[in-house]
């Protein structure tokens, strides 16, 4: 028990200072090749918000470098590298208990988390270019939606066929069987996952948030006793808090697209491999509501003659139109973000 303790806890404290070391490489590159947007977005993602957004965001889309998601899954792949080859150089008790890197609970979401870290940077490349088909350069949102079904569809074969899952825990009741409709259940889960990046628009926001719904999954997973399963999402947690502590407004750098894209698809890897992606929405609360609140101010637009619920969406960025100090409402979500993830975390452990 209390090795493995250690064997999540001394990992983690390991990627956090790879990830403090890797930053000031890293944050070097990105300004001295000025690898941020080169044009402030217009609107938010409800639309039709122009005067408002341009006028919060006009000074902090430009300016300041993407790609700060580097940083994450940078420390996740140098901590696991070293973990796994000290268990092969110099095989021991020691070394090989402190491994994580295992077939059976941490590969997949490994593969995952890179997969969709390199789709992402090369979307953040186009936006900073102003290249591809978006609005705003990028990937065109059919190609983004398109990639991160394909990563959900080979993610759930692999559950299907290879790990032989096919039915989803549902709390307080007992497993439900899915049978080949898994597939397309992984594929939406993984994609609804993917909406809620969205919420990468303020200063630490989207930072505090992953860092604890990472770190509610790493103790279910440990309670579960899938302690290599534990040690991965707390290594997440930790590189997530390296970039935290240079995320603290002003940014340094955003996280965008190779972090939230990485990020995002991983977490779905993990909480079907917990068994507890019906707790899910609980334990990533905030995600949910900043994709939920696009898709209410969007139909709001089309179903009431263009009037909005929202004053700019998504929902983060209507508590700074409303005056709100954009420290207040990272605060406030991150507090949020806690508490709901303590109660999913309750929902996936007792139900």
């Amino acid at each position: 028990m209390v090795f493995d303790i250690v064997k999540v806890f001394a990992p983690t404290a390991f990627s956090f200072f790879i990830g403090i070391a890797l930053t000031p490489i890293i944050a070097h590159y990105l300004y001295k090749h000025k690898l941020w947007k080169k044009k402030a977005r217009n609107e938010g993602l409800g639309g039709g918000e122009t005067p408002l957004f341009h006028e919060i965001h006009k000074e902090k889309e430009v300016g300041t470098p993407r790609m700060g998601g580097i940083v994450i899954w940078g420390s996740v792949l140098v901590t696991s590298l070293i973990v796994f080859l000290l268990s092969v150089l110099f095989p021991d008790s020691v070394t090989e208990k402190l491994n994580f890197v295992s077939r059976g609970q941490t590969w997949l979401p490994l593969f995952t988390l890179i997969i969709g870290s390199l789709v992402g940077l090369a979307d953040d490349f186009l936006v900073i270019y102003g290249k591809g088909g978006y609005v705003a350069g990028g990937l065109p949102l059919s190609a983004r939606i398109a990639l991160v079904l394909g990563i959900g569809l080979v993610g759930a074969v692999w559950f299907y066929y290879k790990l032989g899952v096919s039915t989803v825990g549902v709390p307080f009741v007992g497993d439900f069987e899915l049978g080949l409709l898994f597939i397309p259940f992984f594929m939406i889960v993984m994609l609804a996952l993917f909406s809620g990046g969205i919420i990468d628009g303020i200063d630490g926001l989207s930072g505090g948030i992953m860092a604890t719904i990472f770190s509610a999954y790493s103790g279910i997973a440990f309670f579960q006793n899938q302690i290599d399963l534990a040690a991965f999402c707390a290594v997440v947690a930790g590189a997530i808090l390296a970039f935290l502590w240079f995320n603290i407004p002003p940014a340094r750098f955003y996280m965008s697209e190779t972090g939230m894209l990485g990020l995002t698809t991983s977490l779905a890897v993990v909480a079907f491999l917990t068994d507890s992606v019906l707790a899910l929405p609980v334990i990533a609360f905030p995600l949910f509501v900043a994709s939920g609140s696009v898709i209410i101010q969007t139909l709001s637009k089309r179903l009431r003659g263009g009037k909005k619920i929202f004053l700019i969406a998504p929902v983060h960025h209507h508590f700074e139109a409303l005056g709100w100090p954009s420290y207040k409402v990272t605060m406030r979500f991150w507090v949020i973000s806690v508490i709901t993830a303590i109660i999913g975390m309750i929902i996936a452990l007792v139900g």
